[in-house]
């Protein structure tokens, strides 16, 4: 970390604490945290019903908007982006960008201090078509309006440069907690899907029509780890196609419980009809277990061959084929899960801090991020 000390104020959209929270925002506080030993960071999240400002691990977190349901609490967060920009202090800004319209659009009305644009999410089309407005034409704005953007995956860097050829884009990763690789235990029968509990986008149906093809066949059980918006459907479609038996919601899991699952699973299973990185597949092969996912943009980064299986984008036939396959192959699995251990290694979260602080730093001095910060990553070494 450099001896030079920064107030950063980041528009960070989520709270890691808020429930119903995904992968984005638990990038947020492990990259934080590590600035926060040098830097000054104050994080700007939405609220909600019982949300508390509060300083965690040296950084300070502050909720605007008003309570009242998502939507509520999503607009008004939006509304207030311009009036906190006034009421703090800070040399550099970095804005998420988020559902459902990616870009709060910050460089038209900040205009005193640099911007850092950063990009887990460029998801806009599929929410245009969700909810039938074009929030894609605000999400194409944004990514024009912006010169300096941090993108989690190359997948998203290449978008960004196709939308914006002037614009400089640094590619930094999601990471793992070194202690991810000291988890041990036994290994189960079950599959595990971990994360937030939306349809839309992490394609929990698709793995339940998948998982009703070949229930006879899987050695174990399908446990359903996380909670958020659509919990109550999830709930509802497990029951209607009858797979209580076989399927099982057991809530949100954080910290060294969520590594521990991991570790006891069999198998991780992503069924995401779109994703930005996928951290949940590095942090499964960091404590040594396969992943079997969509062949999608993103995933195909970070489950290279060897450590998983991939299939065909939303192929329900070949998803419950590929969970049965690799359940029920110990050895397999057990091999694959060696294999992707090795490959996570690469991702470290002190790492990953170390790259976003060069690109502030670059944009509070007014000048280009290092060159050796600007390398495209290469995330998928052959692992045969």
């Amino acid at each position: 970390m450099s001896e030079r000390r920064l107030s950063v104020l980041h528009l960070a959209f989520e709270d890691h604490r808020r429930p119903g929270s995904g992968g984005g925002a638990y990038r947020t506080h492990e990259v934080a945290r590590r600035l926060a030993r040098t830097h000054q960071v104050t994080v700007v999240t939405t609220t909600w019903r019982g949300a508390r400002d509060r300083v965690e691990d040296g950084v300070r977190y502050v909720h605007v908007g008003l309570p009242g349901g998502y939507l509520v609490e999503v607009l008004s967060y939006f509304l207030a982006l311009p009036f906190v920009l006034r009421r703090h202090h800070a040399d550099v800004v970095v804005e998420d960008f988020a559902a459902p319209m990616s870009s709060a659009l910050v460089p038209l009305y900040e205009r005193r201090r640099p911007v850092v644009a950063l990009v887990q999410w460029l998801n806009a089309e599929e929410k245009s078509a969700q909810y039938h407005l074009p929030l894609h034409l605000v999400q194409r704005w944004g990514v024009r309006l912006h010169r300096r953007f941090i993108a989690v995956s190359e997948d998203l860097a290449e978008r960004l440069r196709r939308g914006n050829p002037l614009a400089e884009v640094t590619v930094v990763p999601n990471g793992v907690e070194r202690s991810a690789f000291e988890v041990t235990g036994p290994t189960g029968a079950d599959i595990v899907f971990l994360g937030r509990l939306e349809i839309a986008q992490k394609g929990i149906d698709l793995l339940l029509q998948a998982v009703a093809q070949v229930r006879e066949r899987l050695p174990g059980r399908v446990l359903l780890v996380g909670d958020g918006p659509d919990e109550a459907q999830t709930r509802a479609l497990v029951e209607a196609a009858g797979l209580q038996d076989v399927v099982q919601l057991v809530g949100r899991r954080s910290g060294a419980d969520r590594l521990h699952l991991l570790r006891a699973a069999r198998v991780t299973v992503m069924p995401s009809r779109f994703e930005t990185f996928g951290i949940v597949a590095v942090e499964s092969h960091a404590v040594a277990t396969p992943v079997v996912a969509f062949d999608i943009d993103c995933l195909r980064a970070v489950v290279p061959e060897g450590t998983g299986l991939l299939v065909p984008a939303f192929d329900v036939t070949a998803l419950g084929a590929a969970l049965a396959e690799l359940a029920g192959d110990e050895d397999r699995a057990a091999d694959m899960g060696r294999r992707g251990q090795e490959f996570a290694r690469q991702f470290d979260w002190d790492v990953v801090a170390d790259r976003q602080e060069a690109v502030l730093l670059a944009a509070a001095a007014g000048r280009p991020v290092p060159p050796e910060h600007l390398d495209r990553l290469e995330p998928t070494p052959e692992m045969t």
